[in-house]
């Protein structure tokens, strides 16, 4: 675990300060997104009509969205918080970039690198990440993206 205390996240700006568990993304996966999202998309669930399309993969591939929307939890998984945090909010993004598709059965990850951060107030601290999401195996990164997040320590 990658604790700073948080009165020092600011020494840390340009360091990787964590690395996620891989995620494995499977056709049931990206269905259920399908599902959740109402975008039924055939590239996305439906493997035949993938594999006969004129595309690169020949398979599926997850959703953007869905790669972005697992950032969440690849954050979790990082290893990183601030000394004697309570709690962390999902404050948005500043950018997203979608670089690479994602195929069935893939496994993906994130690298965390600390871009800023700011004391707001009352123990509370905005912190921003960019995140290059990895897929194994794969040199480009599926995404890049820069999060926000507001971590509410104890003073």
């Amino acid at each position: 675990m990658n604790i700073i205390p948080a009165n020092e996240l600011e020494n840390h700006i340009g360091e990787e300060i964590g690395v996620s568990e891989w995620i494995e993304i499977t056709q049931e996966r990206i269905n259920q997104f399908a599902d959740a999202t109402n975008d039924h998309q055939f590239i996305h669930v439906d493997p035949e009509a993938a594999k006969a399309a004129p595309t690169p993969w020949d398979t599926t591939i997850a959703h953007g969205f869905l790669t972005l929307s697992l950032v969440s939890y690849m954050s979790v998984t990082s290893g990183f918080m601030p000394a004697q945090m309570q709690t962390a909010v999902n404050y948005g993004s500043d950018k997203v970039r979608f670089m690479e598709a994602v195929p069935v059965n893939s496994k993906i990850r994130g690298k965390f690198v600390l871009t800023e951060a700011q004391y707001k107030k009352n123990g509370r601290w905005l912190v921003k990440t960019t995140v290059t999401i990895e897929i194994e195996g794969v040199e480009k990164p599926a995404a890049i993206v820069e999060t926000l997040t507001l971590y509410i320590v104890k003073e």
